[in-house]
């Protein structure tokens, strides 16, 4: 039987576009250190480090080695694990399981990047088939306009809707410390912003962003007598199923593949009235009212109602991404990661002004590589 584990704290930097101020490793730090005081812990009482990054975004080799002064995983176990954009949650997952397994009793998990010293294109253009894919669909946007594309086509749904969507979460990212984009939209800014692949406009697309974010593990002993109030891991589940875009089922999600096995592991039949709060991976806004269906909160093309009526606001049934999403922020190796934290600072009670009340039970997702996903759930008891 794998032993229980809970998140028992967490820490991010405030991500910015540009961090001039520190170099990588420092970057690291910062999140690695709001992390351990978190916990009122120092790095001698981490047994282990998983980290990860999009590794040949900075062109370095090596990653998690050269950045181990700012991991702290120095004479320490160390994993380093890049997935693509599901990097956070792989690199979670990865925490997680080394804790289940008995094999150490708390480990730190980091997600990190600079993408303002990257070549972002460079490196997503692989997810796409070198002969038929590339010269067409080059970088992440392309693949995102056709999923877009087919959402609106499908189900009858418009640029507004997906403009709605991208005004909720900037207005959440406000009440976020740690958001990139907290801008004050409207729907009318949104629409006539450049076109930069239909129906994405760039207020609809998420920011490239350099930030940190750091997740400390503990196996059930250390979580009850480190934390008073751990966030319980009730599932974890990844699927990656193909290596290009172009190989994509797109009416056989890998979100609600996993969404379903993770239900089913923690007991949910109902996500709409069991789920307290999502944090989704959104990497443009239509994917926020697209992609909510492949978790069972509503039905094929009801996205768009869901958007109309406010039940996903902070004022809402189910609050979709009070942080503000990855549309508000997102240095990649570290986006999935950032889920993760902030489903558990809802179980916490310690998200502040973004805190969705009597949050009990929470899912994060993570999303990357050729449209792979994954699905933690969390709660405040096991």
């Amino acid at each position: 039987m794998p032993k229980n584990v809970a998140i028992i704290a967490s820490g991010q930097t405030n991500h910015t576009s540009r961090r001039k101020d520190v170099n990588i490793p420092e970057m690291i730090r910062e999140a690695v250190d709001r992390a351990l005081t978190d916990a009122e812990l120092t790095i001698d009482d981490i047994d282990a480090v998983v980290i990860g990054n999009m590794e040949h975004f900075e062109g370095i080799n090596l990653s998690d080695m050269w950045a181990s002064e700012g991991s702290g995983a120095v004479m320490k176990p160390c994993m380093k694990i890049a997935t693509g954009g599901t990097t956070g949650t792989s690199v979670a997952a990865g925490a997680y399981y080394h804790c289940a397994s008995g094999l150490f009793d708390t480990v730190l998990a980091i997600g990190w990047e600079k993408l303002s010293e990257s070549d972002t294109t460079a490196g997503i253009i692989t997810a796409f088939d070198p002969i038929v894919e590339r010269l067409t669909l080059a970088g992440a946007i392309g693949g995102l306009a056709i999923e877009a594309n087919l959402y609106m086509t499908t189900y009858g749904l418009s640029q507004e809707h997906f403009a709605k969507a991208a005004v909720m979460a900037r207005k959440n990212a406000q009440n976020n410390p740690h958001a990139h984009l907290k801008h004050d939209l409207t729907v009318e800014m949104v629409l006539n912003s450049p076109m930069i692949a239909y129906p994405i406009h760039y207020l609809d697309m998420c920011p490239t962003s350099d930030g940190a974010c750091a997740v400390i593990f503990a196996s059930e002993d250390r979580a009850r007598r480190l934390c008073p109030r751990p966030a319980w891991i009730k599932a974890a589940v990844c699927r990656h199923n193909h290596p290009y875009i172009g190989d994509v089922w797109w009416d056989r999600s890998t979100l609600e593949s996993a969404a379903i096995e993770a239900y089913k592991i923690a007991g949910i039949t109902n996500p709409r009235k069991e789920l307290d709060v999502i944090e989704l991976y959104d990497p443009a806004s239509y994917a926020l009212v697209a992609w909510i269906q492949h978790l069972h909160i509503c039905g094929p093309g009801e996205g768009g109602k869901l958007i109309d009526d406010g039940s996903i606001t902070m004022e809402g049934d189910i609050p979709v991404n009070p942080s503000g999403g990855v549309i508000s922020t997102n240095p990649i190796g570290a986006t999935a990661l950032i889920r993760v934290a902030e489903a558990a600072l809802q179980i916490q009670g310690k998200a502040g002004a973004r805190q969705v009340e009597g949050a009990k039970t929470a899912l994060a997702t993570g999303f990357g590589g050729s449209y792979w996903n994954e699905v933690f759930i969390l709660s405040d008891r096991l």
